[in-house]
């Protein structure tokens, strides 16, 4: 009967053995199975619920920039009337912004279309004088007609369609203002009971919340800032150069800046496609100029001072995660994709110092202080 000597059976196993890179290929293939499966989970859940996660995600948006407003007041009167008098003035600013902007691109919508049809018409000349077939001039022509109604559209019902799972406008609105409420009366008891649940130790927790705070905070906020400020220098030098809706033009400007770079694209269109079809080639041309300065050197020049840190993201990271990310979670994802990189990017650098600082700490070295605070 043969025999193995001492060792030689465990070599023979280990012959017989998968590598370890095909190991680790192995484990990594069922992490990304996992994570797939996640993110299916969630968009499920997400298209499931979404008449009760959107106006509850608008709020907690809201609350957390309106925040430090209602903790100032609250120093004069209870939270609940601090939270309920900012309710009301939020209130009242939303409803003034939809009433300005869906009435007055209502208003004019039939002048918008005229321009933006006589604009078409032009290119399609310019197309043809560059030697552009007919038939292919023509049907780039009737795709831009076809689409800047749709773009009206949108931009009209828009806010009606994101909620159209509920039973009506006026009860997706009071769930909304429900939510923000509470959210912004009972925000810290929240936050604290989320930081005894994220089942990580107390300060940890308290660095993971703050960090998504402090990033959506510097993020809505900016962004609130550089729209308005590309709203205005587009609104004005749409004014100056005769075109006309420039005060619609402003508004779209503003409204399209809050989803990264696709927004820009939108309203630089929008803004051009009008001026050429009002006022010709040479105002459209100038249109185009401003609408890239305002969006880029400008903006460069404004945004820094806006936002802070609060992005700390490169502008082409940005770009795939908005797109990456509506492709998957529709608006939500839009708006929400680059502020929550940015917290993530933030929380994973002031863990990397606390720990550092721990390490320090333990051998007998300085700490390093934390300069993130």
């Amino acid at each position: 009967m043969f025999e193995f000597r001492p060792g030689e059976a465990g070599q023979l196993a280990s012959v017989f053995a998968p590598p370890r890179w095909l190991r680790d290929l192995g484990r990594a293939s069922w992490l990304l199975v996992g994570v797939f499966a996640l993110l299916l989970g969630l968009v499920w859940l997400l298209g499931t619920t979404y008449t009760i996660v959107g106006p509850v995600v608008a709020g907690l948006i809201v609350a957390t920039v309106a925040m430090p407003v209602v903790s100032t007041l609250a120093r004069h009167m209870p939270r609940a009337a601090a939270a309920g008098l900012v309710l009301l003035g939020l209130a009242a600013l939303a409803g003034a912004v939809i009433v300005v902007v869906i009435g007055g691109i209502t208003a004019q919508r039939d002048s918008i279309s005229e321009n933006a049809s006589a604009g078409s018409d032009r290119m399609e000349t310019w197309l043809n004088d560059l030697g552009v077939d007919k038939s292919g001039s023509s049907s780039a022509n009737a795709s831009l007609k076809q689409d800047v109604p749709k773009m009206l559209s949108t931009l009209v019902h828009g806010v009606i369609d994101g909620i159209r799972g509920l039973a009506s406008l006026a009860f997706a609105l009071s769930f909304t203002l429900l939510s923000l409420f509470f959210l912004m009366k009972d925000g810290p008891m929240m936050r604290r009971w989320v930081d005894r649940h994220l089942g990580v130790p107390p300060p940890v927790a308290t660095l993971i919340t703050g960090g998504v705070i402090r990033s959506l905070r510097g993020y809505f906020r900016g962004v609130t800032l550089v729209a308005a400020f590309n709203g205005v220098v587009v609104g004005l030098a749409a004014l100056a150069l005769g075109v006309p809706l420039a005060g619609t033009i402003g508004v779209v400007t503003f409204i399209t800046a809050y989803v990264p770079y696709i927004g820009a694209l939108v309203a630089g269109a929008f803004a051009v496609v009008i001026a050429l079809g009002a006022n010709g080639t040479t105002t459209a041309l100038v249109m185009l100029v401003i609408v890239i300065l305002a969006n880029g050197l400008l903006q460069n020049i404004v945004q820094p001072f806006a936002m802070g840190s609060a992005l700390d993201l490169h502008p082409l990271v940005v770009l795939v995660l908005t797109i990456g990310a509506g492709c998957i979670f529709g608006m939500l994802g839009l708006v929400l994709a680059a502020p929550i990189a940015s917290a993530v990017v933030h929380i994973s650098r002031d863990l990397g110092r606390a720990r550092l600082a721990a390490a320090r700490e333990a051998d007998g070295g300085v700490a390093v202080p934390d300069v993130s605070a």
